[in-house]
């Protein structure tokens, strides 16, 4: 059998974040109108050494892409100067299930996690948003940078990590790219500092308590969370959760990941009828998003398959019209 393999630097080359926002946002359409089957993920704790891994297999029946991401969440990385995550994606040929191509994940998550945020802000936020907050310097915080400045004109950008060396570092390699990305970035002293004139924020971080102060918000903020994604872990401020607009990718995942809702509603300070809307009703015009330009629109994301599976399709099909990745006999 012979399987084509996909490295990091293809992918990039592959895909990008425009086209991965549109696809991504397709995907999830599939999720919301029942044309996509995705089991809740599993995870496989490893407690000894701070870890998770995670199995998500997806099966896309309008576009008839099937396939598998393995990804492993390692906080304890840092302190090795490695990546926190790591992952694998399997494509699956759906007519026969042969094993089609592996491709590497890691990036792939990034991007991917960085065009459902791009796709949420495209619907969510106010289109004057200028200035936005990024929490949290690893990849993931690149990659939400890059998408939230797809869809809205960003002027000034400021990054919080409490590794302020990692927040220098990222504004130092952003400031070099092409594209988008505006040449005010800078790091944010403060956590407040960072949020306080911010239409849009970003949060990626692992952090099991807020990572900044409801009362630092200015009217009108959208706010994507992606970093949480186990039920002890909270990024955003339950005063923020209870008086902002609720969306989510899934509801079903999300009341079983993510505790920046989870432990809210354990409280009584919302409930499960509060989240107005997931991604894939929004991109298929089934619900409304933004009510007001004063409100706050919350997105919460804790991943889902149908993202990789779409993604690394398009990876495999422009592989394949490029000559790019390397086929192995296996």
């Amino acid at each position: 059998m012979k399987l084509r393999v996909i490295s990091q630097s293809e992918i990039s080359h592959l895909v990008s974040m425009a086209q991965a926002i549109e696809i991504v946002k397709q995907a999830f359409a599939q999720l919301a109108t029942g044309d996509a089957d995705v089991p809740v993920r599993s995870q496989l704790e490893v407690a000894q050494h701070n870890g998770i891994t995670l199995f998500m297999p997806a099966y896309l029946r309008q576009t008839d892409q099937l396939g598998i991401k393995i990804v492993s969440v390692f906080p304890n990385n840092r302190d090795a100067g490695i990546p926190t995550i790591h992952a694998l994606v399997t494509v699956v040929d759906a007519e026969t299930g042969r094993p089609a191509a592996v491709m590497d994940g890691t990036y792939l998550t990034a991007l991917r996690t960085g065009a459902a945020s791009g796709a949420a802000t495209d619907i969510l936020a106010r289109r004057d948003a200028s200035v936005a907050a990024i929490f949290g310097a690893g990849v993931q915080g690149r990659t939400q940078l890059e998408a939230i400045c797809e869809v809205r004109d960003i002027a000034r950008v400021l990054v919080f990590d409490v590794n302020h060396e990692a927040a220098e570092a990222l504004v130092a390699e952003m400031r070099t790219r092409a594209g988008r990305l505006p040449p005010d970035i800078a790091s944010a002293a403060s956590a407040a500092d960072a949020v306080r004139d911010a239409d849009i924020i970003c949060t990626t971080t692992t952090s099991r308590e807020p990572v900044f102060d409801d009362s630092d918000l200015k009217p009108g903020v959208h706010i994507n969370a992606v970093g949480a994604f186990t039920p002890d872990t909270q990024e955003i401020p339950e005063g923020t959760i209870q008086r902002a607009r609720l969306f989510v990718d899934s509801r079903e995942a999300c009341w079983a990941e993510a505790g920046d809702l989870i432990i809210p509603r354990n409280k009584g300070l919302i409930s499960e009828a509060d989240i107005v809307a997931e991604l894939g009703e929004l991109v298929s015009g089934t619900r409304e998003g933004r009510a007001s330009d004063n409100e706050i629109t919350f997105f919460k994301s804790v991943g889902n398959a149908v993202q990789d599976v779409a993604v690394a399709g398009k990876v495999l099909e422009e592989a394949l019209r490029q000559g790019l990745g390397t086929e192995v006999e296996v």
